[in-house]
């Protein structure tokens, strides 16, 4: 291979490379998280095996779902040397969601030592409590969260669901009210605490106010389903059962391990009087139902 042959393939394969990791970075951008993570791992193969390329690989596979892949990123990454903080978070969130408590509080302790004011840490750790249903224990990691950073808005949201664990409506409303506010000008995308605010609106009875928040989260985050579900389940409950049936055929589109879509749509067809699509739909939902896995916040 003579030596312009040689430049020309390393400028062509860095090309490559960089239009990988573009198309990549684009489409997790974009929160298409399955794209993001065939896109890094592509890329992994034209840029070589470099820690950012990994750390970015199993961010994806994390919010794609791909637990056991983030883990095994993970592992990848540590094996170049000891993790930053950022991967440390990814695996602690990984092994959240594997359900290894014991094992993600011991890493975000290890990430606490390095990082103390990092508000990312007392938030991880505030989600495990409230998994386990230790309410208190998660308010006053919410709160450490707020008191490293002041405008951190998924902390005031999940500290609006341990007040609404606890029983107290009024104190949860105010602290989605806070999150809103905050995600109004700071995340524009952010859907959650839409998607919260009306799951509780949907169990006061306030149906028109819960539809209204779930079509916000679904407008801001039309690929997750449950905003849609949400929508949907306030629609029926307004007896608009034609438009719920759409919004739910798209929330069982988009997660169909979710048996509550399936379920709605049974008792919408059944309203409609078309008893073929209910039964579908009853099948779908005991389906589901067996299948469905553990769902982990």
């Amino acid at each position: 291979m003579t030596l312009a042959v040689v430049v020309a393939w390393q400028v062509g394969d860095a090309a490559t490379c960089d239009d990988q990791l573009a198309r990549a970075r684009g489409a997790y951008e974009r929160r298409e998280y399955e794209q993001a993570r065939a896109g890094f791992a592509t890329a992994l193969t034209h840029c070589g095996v470099q820690p950012p390329i990994l750390l970015a690989l199993a961010q994806a596979e994390l919010l794609s779902r791909h637990v056991a892949g983030a883990l095994a990123t993970i592992d990848r990454l540590e094996a170049l040397g000891p993790l930053s903080v950022p991967a440390l978070k990814v695996r602690a969130r990984a092994l959240y969601l594997a359900g290894r408590d014991p094992e993600a509080e011991r890493v975000l302790m290890a990430a606490a030592a390095k990082a103390p004011a990092d508000a990312d840490v007392p938030y991880d750790l505030g989600r495990i409590y409230y998994q386990q249903q230790r309410h208190q224990d998660a308010q006053r990691a919410f709160q450490r969260a707020i008191a490293l950073d002041v405008r951190a808005y998924k902390a005031w949201d999940n500290l609006g669901l341990t007040w609404e664990a606890l029983g107290d409506v009024a104190e949860a409303t105010r602290h989605y009210a806070r999150a809103m506010a905050i995600a109004q000008t700071d995340a524009p995308a952010y859907d959650v605490v839409y998607a919260n605010y009306a799951d509780l609106l949907l169990k006061q009875g306030h149906h028109q106010r819960a539809f209204d928040a779930a079509a916000e989260a679904a407008q801001r985050n039309p690929r997750d389903a449950r905003n849609l579900r949400l929508a949907g389940k306030a629609l029926l409950k307004l007896d608009a059962t034609d438009v719920a049936v759409k919004w739910l055929t798209q929330a069982a589109a988009l997660d169909p391990d979710d048996p509550e879509p399936h379920y709605l749509l049974a008792r919408a067809y059944r309203q409609l009087g078309r008893p073929d699509e209910a039964r579908a739909a009853l099948t779908a939902f005991q389906a589901a139902s067996a299948r469905a896995p553990q769902v982990r916040r």
